[in-house]
């Protein structure tokens, strides 16, 4: 690991911009933890980002720092990172970010953070540079994730239909209204112990390239209680145009279709949190909801909505990819 005679002010600038991209990395998923209590007028808007914020949080306690471990040392080589890499992949992250949330697109924060180093690497010391197998594992997980979302979700609606067959509509509705609070609340844990991670991760690399931190090294506390509170910060704030979108454009959900796809989501981000795998809570859940809208008729998903939010998928990783490399340019004229 080659260590750089940082500055101050650059070490300060690039930790508050990994701080801001957790911030809007809280505020443009929000919809991924709330959509569905929201739709289902569990909680009101500002009731549901409070509830969310809340459990995003809480995850600090209750996850191991697996997911911070792969984006600080198993996507690009260590040795190649230095303050200007690392200021390409937030600006082409938080760029992506604010033009997807600006059309409403459920597009994923974390692909974006992938693309990013990705491309501000590549821009440095060429291909050579990544890790393969932690990018494909990656990759991999665009499809994986809300595969298994979908069929979690999908199944968990199947087996709440057959418990719940002769109850009144009204005992149904009375019971999910305080589960989907459950679900919601370990959706929002499993976002919290996913996506805050990653950029954990990333102000690890910025003390790694500072000479403040080694690979072989425990990870600063401060630096968990930071990037948490303001994921948690960013949650409470709330994307609404994409709350729109996953809440009631993708299918019509009403408390246990809400709930299914909660839990379905929460599963998948719990499992991949405990691998160390950073995945999309935004595919997650997209996937969860198509999974219960589909147990009552494919007809009953808008897949011309779906079939959208897929392209923000495929081009999220390349076009964050792209603003990181203009952005390390930029940045080895600028910092």
């Amino acid at each position: 690991m080659e260590t750089l005679n940082m500055s101050l002010w650059v070490l300060v600038t690039l930790v508050a911009v990994a701080l801001l991209f957790d911030f809007m990395n809280g505020f443009h998923d929000a919809a991924n933890s709330i959509a569905t209590i929201v739709s289902t007028r569990v909680l009101k808007p500002h009731h549901a980002v409070l509830w969310a914020a809340a459990f995003n949080f809480l995850a600090y306690f209750l996850f191991q720092l697996k997911v911070a471990s792969t984006i600080g040392k198993g996507t690009i080589d260590p040795s190649i990172v230095d303050h200007y890499v690392i200021f390409g992949a937030l600006v082409g992250a938080i760029s992506w970010n604010i033009i997807t949330w600006y059309y409403g697109i459920p597009s994923s924060s974390s692909h974006a953070l992938v693309g990013g180093l990705v491309g501000a690497a590549v821009s440095k010391a060429g291909v050579e540079s990544l890790i393969t197998a932690g990018v494909l594992k990656i990759v991999a997980f665009i499809f994986v994730a809300p595969f298994l979302g979908f069929m979690i979700g999908g199944l968990l609606m199947v087996i709440v239909s057959w418990l719940c067959r002769n109850m009144p509509p009204k005992k149904v509705d009375k019971h999910f209204r305080r589960l989907q609070l459950l679900s919601a609340a370990a959706y929002s844990l499993g976002h919290g112990g996913n996506d805050a991670q990653k950029t954990v991760g990333i102000i690890w690399m910025i003390l790694i390239a500072a000479g403040l931190s080694t690979t072989s090294s425990p990870i600063p506390p401060w630096v968990v209680l930071a990037c948490y509170t303001a994921m948690g910060l960013g949650t409470m704030f709330g994307g609404w145009r994409i709350v729109k979108t996953m809440g009631n454009r993708i299918t019509k959900l009403n408390q246990p279709r809400g709930f299914s796809a909660n839990t379905g989501g929460a599963i998948t981000l719990f499992l991949a949190s405990s691998f160390g795998i950073p995945v999309s809570t935004t595919h997650t859940i997209t996937g969860a909801i198509a999974g219960v809208g589909t147990t009552r008729g494919a007809r009953r998903v808008r897949w011309g909505v779906a079939g959208g939010i897929v392209w923000a998928w495929i081009l999220t990783i390349p076009c964050s990819g792209l603003i990181a490399a203009i952005s390390w340019y930029l940045g080895t004229l600028i910092l």
